[in-house]
């Protein structure tokens, strides 16, 4: 059974609302119940049957939106930090992208469009190649195989009681708030 994670060490986070990240910790911890009651129904449930294929469905869903939220707070850290421009990381995405501040522009403008979902910086683990991708309803658009390197939820919940519709400024706000550390880190680690 998964346990939810405890992010608390995220309250206090400048532009964030201790009100907002409590309340989105809370979604979080059922996306995190919900599997867990899934992998028990599915335990149970007759394979074939409308049943079980609604709830295969689901588990996706459910799945997803918990690892998703845990990406997005463990990539995030009070009062931010700064991405070393000299390091593997940033070299790539100026590799790819053809400067750090085209990539950021790119990954703002995802960030920004119109819908209810994610942004995410992924990487090709064929090819090595990183994209930023909008990920729909937790469980569309991902990019099959990639590796996951960094999350910026772009759901309401994220910034609606702070910002109203101003998700600009959520977005300069959570870029402020990143852990390029834990970024880095999985950029390493999914080569």
């Amino acid at each position: 059974m998964y346990e939810a994670k405890n992010f608390e060490r995220l309250l206090g986070t400048p532009g964030f609302s201790d009100v907002l990240l409590r309340n989105h910790f809370t979604l979080y911890e059922g996306y995190v119940s919900n599997t867990n009651k899934l992998i028990e129904m599915l335990k149970t449930a007759e394979a074939g049957t409308p049943q079980w294929s609604e709830l295969k469905r689901r588990f996706g869903w459910e799945w997803s939106g918990m690892r998703l939220h845990e990406f997005y707070f463990d990539n995030m850290i009070k009062g931010g930090s700064t991405l070393d421009k000299k390091n593997i990381f940033a070299k790539k995405i100026e590799e790819d992208f053809g400067s750090c501040e085209a990539w950021e522009k790119d990954f703002r403008a995802t960030g920004a469009m119109r819908g209810i979902g994610w942004a995410i910086l992924a990487r090709d683990t064929e090819t090595g190649r990183l994209f930023n991708v909008w990920i729909n309803e937790h469980d569309v658009g991902h990019l099959a195989g990639a590796t996951i390197i960094l999350v910026m939820d772009v759901f309401e919940h994220a910034f609606a009681l702070d910002y109203g519709i101003k998700r600009a400024d959520y977005i300069s706000v959570f870029w402020n708030a990143i852990d390029w550390k834990v970024v880095t880190a999985r950029f390493v680690a999914g080569k």
